[in-house]
This record gives structure tokens, C-alpha cells and sequence, in this order.
């Protein structure tokens, strides 16, 4: 009715998509409608396999900025580096593109893909040939001294508990006798990696996790199917504000059943279990069917999406209100507001300047420029000294650098209310 009678031309499809999207919004941010091109991505953010530039990359300001370019892969083959600024793909100028640029860069195998970008003021040029991209679950593991074995796991797709265990074995192998594995920034991903991954730790048979649903069908217990690797190996796990679902049932299964120490701070709280729903045309629904609890029956959803406050936002659950549990051993956790670690590290919570400063590039723009300034870092870390720090500052200020803190913001909404009734000059004096 409304594409017939509207005044101007219409997008039935564009209609409709935001229409659903806007709708599941209001319920929780995890129950989404994915077009299907959503849906090919979602199928590459589970499976970690793909055919395209191995890079993660970002569109700012009518350009792909590319973040980080896979060590092998076809971005990093063709010579791009993180803080490269696409501007043309093929004969697209994409300034003048208003559609999702990503679709320029996909292709079948071995398709190539000529493009022009910007480094640091000058412009380049660079073929991509196409390729198969694997991506890790798994991007780095070593030996840190000489009994501590290393393992980073920054996603839980179909292939995150093999990786896991191959680096747990090949560390074991170069003498590991102790773990560390760090979820940090995890945002998480399957549910059954998560239980698959504890079971390298603990022995056949242990519930891991468990989901409840007001719809029986979507109760469910999940139990660690096999032989551990090892269940004597002393284990920490590191968590921060961003891991999230996965990497929280594997943090509070490890912490409930005593196997593993918990240090860094209070992870995000996302307590919710979504599963895909095949509709017509190729689409989906991703709905959210259950809630998880920890082996001692702990939840830790943070916010609750059933109240809401006057703007819409979701209340976080308060403090006095969350209820405490035992472990096995008989230690107190608590529900209700993420995985609290067993050791807090204060200097691993983020400030909400820091926050900023990496939501918005601050650092980003800054590693990028300071790269280019010093050829001979190689893969080092350099330390920071106060000169450094100092230039840092200067270049935020040099690139009026927006912090959009939550100050921030009202300070700003403060100031232009002063204007409008002109008593701003009031304020400055």
C-alpha cells in the first residue's frame, strides 16, 4: 500500500528489511533479521573460512580502511598495511559509493582486484588476487619463560577447540607446565567450542553448561564428551569487559568447577543464547531462545532487556540483587553482572577516555603514523617514554580529536543550551 500510493519512488526491500531490523531491535540486540547477504557473513564468522583480501577491514569517510591484513593472505600479499585507505576498487570511486564497498572485494578464487589506496598522504596502486582465507581461532601461541605456555583465542568458530588443543599439545611438547589462555577482547561464537575447549581441561562427564527457556525444547545440559588433555595442568584464564558469551561459559565453568584461576576484570555479561532460523528466500532470523548457567547455576546476563529505562535503554541488574553460589570447593561467586575474576587487575579495566581513544582511531591513527616515522621497529614493542606520550597528546589535539565521552557529550549539550539563552559568555568568564 504505501509503495503504491507513497509521493516519491520507494525501496519495497529496503522498507521491509529495516522494518524487521528495527522491530527485533526493540526485544534485544542479539535477535536480529539477516538479509542474505547477512547471512553470508554470519556463515563466515562461524565456519572462519572465506574466499577474499585476508583483511579485517573498516569503512570511514567513503574509504575501506584496512585494520589489520593477514600475515599470507591476498591484502597482505599485494604489499597493503594497517592504515591503508582504499579509495577505488576497480573503476569505483568509493566517495561516490553508497553501497556496502566490502561486496567490491568478493569474488570467486583467484579473481584479481586492481585498487588504488592512500598511505600516509601518497597515493598507491596494487592488484589483490583472491583467495581461500582460513581464519584463526587461534592467531598466536608460544612459551612465555621457560615452564609458561602462551595461548591466545580470539573467537569460538567451528575450528577454535582444534587449534586450542594443537597449541596446548605443541606447548606441552616444548615443556608448558603451566596455561595460560587469554579471552580477552573474545567476543565469543559456538556454544559447543565453549564446552569443547573446557574439555581439554577437565574429564568426561562434567556439565559445562546449561540453558533454560520457557520453551522446554531449548533446555538443554551439555557435558564434556571425551578424555581431557590434561586435568592437572595449572591454568589461568584472562577475561576482560569485552569477553563475552563463549568465552564467559568457559571462564565460569573453569572458575565453578575449581579448575582454573580467573584474573583480569569483569567481563561483559552476556548471558544469552541465540540460534539461526531458516526463513524464505534465503534469510534468517537469529532469535534469542534461552539463558546459560554456569555449572553452580549462576546466570550472568548483566542487563536486563525486560526493564527498560525512560530513554529505552536496558537497566543493568543492580548489585545488592545479585545471589550467590558455591563452587565445588565451596568459594562464593556471584551471578548477575559478568564473570568477576578471582584476581582483579585494576590496570586491565578500561577508562572510558581509553575507550574512546579505540573506538575512534586515536591510537589506531597514531601507531599507524608513528610506524612510518620509525622503519627500523620491526615486530618489537617500543616503550613509551614521556616525550612519546607527550607527542601523542599533541597529535590528538592537532587532529581535534573527539573523546564522545558520556562528559563530554553533556558538556557539549550543556554549551548549546547556554547559547540559546545567551548566557554562554557567562560560562567562558
Amino acid at each position: 500500500t504505501v509503495n503504491v500510493n507513497y509521493v516519491d519512488e520507494t525501496n519495497p526491500g529496503e522498507l521491509m528489511d529495516k522494518a524487521i531490523k528495527s522491530m527485533l531491535a526493540d526485544l534485544d540486540p542479539y535477535t536480529n533479521y539477516f538479509n542474505e547477504q547477512d547471512v553470508a557473513k554470519f556463515k563466515i564468522n562461524n565456519t572462519g573460512e572465506y574466499t577474499g583480501i585476508g583483511a579485517i577491514v573498516t569503512r570511514k569517510e567513503g574509504k575501506l580502511i584496512i585494520r589489520e591484513p593477514y600475515k599470507g593472505y591476498p591484502a597482505d600479499k599485494a604489499g597493503l598495511k594497517a592504515g591503508d585507505e582504499i579509495i577505488q576498487i576497480g573503476d569505483v570511486v568509493l566517495k561516490d559509493f553508497k553501497e556496502d564497498a566490502g561486496e567490491l572485494m568478493k569474488g570467486s578464487k583467484n579473481t584479481k582486484i586492481d585498487i588504488k589506496f592512500n598511505r600516509q598522504g601518497k597515493t598507491m596502486a596494487a592488484q589483490i588476487v583472491l583467495s581461500e582465507v582460513d581464519v584463526k581461532a587461534v592467531p598466536y601461541f608460544a612459551m612465555v619463560g621457560k615452564e609458561t605456555g602462551y595461548i591466545v583465542l580470539s573467537q569460538f568458530n567451528a575450528k577454535a577447540s582444534a587449534e586450542t588443543k594443537d597449541a596446548l599439545i605443541q606447548l606441552k611438547g616444548e615443556g608448558a607446565k603451566k596455561i595460560i589462555l587469554d579471552l580477552r577482547g573474545n567476543p565469543g561464537g559456538l556454544l559447543n567450542e565453549a564446552v569443547n575447549i573446557c574439555n581439554l581441561f577437565v574429564p568426561q562427564n562434567e556439565i559445562i553448561v546449561t540453558t533454560k527457556s520457557k520453551n522446554e525444547k531449548y533446555n538443554n545440559t551439555y557435558k564434556t564428551q571425551k578424555a581431557a588433555v590434561d586435568t592437572e595442568i595449572p591454568l589461568v584464564v584472562l577475561v576482560d569487559g569485552k569477553s563475552a558469551s563463549a568465552s564467559e561459559i568457559v571462564a565460569g565453568a573453569l572458575q565453578d568447577l575449581d579448575r582454573a584461576v580467573i584474573v583480569g576484570s569483569r567481563s561483559f555479561g552476556k548471558g544469552l543464547v541465540q540460534r539461526p532460523l531458516d526463513l524464505t528466500y534465503g534469510t534468517q532470523v537469529k532469535v534469542t531462545i534461552s539463558r546459560y548457567y554456569t555449572p553452580s547455576g549462576r546466570g550472568i546476563q548483566a542487563l536486563d532487556y525486560t526493564h527498560k529505562d525512560l530513554d529505552g535503554k536496558a537497566i543493568r541488574i543492580d548489585k545488592k540483587n545479585y545471589n550467590a553460589f558455591k563452587t565445588r570447593k565451596g568459594r562464593t561467586v556471584y551471578d548477575g553482572g559478568g564473570i568477576l575474576p578471582d584476581v582483579e587487575l585494576e590496570e586491565s579495566k578500561q577508562s572510558a577516555i581509553a575507550d574512546a581513544l579505540v573506538r575512534n582511531d586515536g591510537i589506531f591513527n597514531y601507531a599507524t603514523g608513528y610506524y612510518y616515522k620509525n622503519p627500523n621497529v620491526g615486530t618489537a614493542i617500543p616503550a613509551v617514554t614521556d616525550a612519546e606520550f607527550e607527542a601523542f597528546k599533541q597529535f590528538l589535539k592537532k587532529e581535534k580529536f573527539e573523546f564522545d565521552t558520556e562528559t563530554e557529550k553533556a558538556l557539549k549539550a550543556t554549551l548549546e543550551v547556554a547559547k540559546k539563552e545567551k548566557v554562554d559568555a557567562s560560562i567562558a568568564t
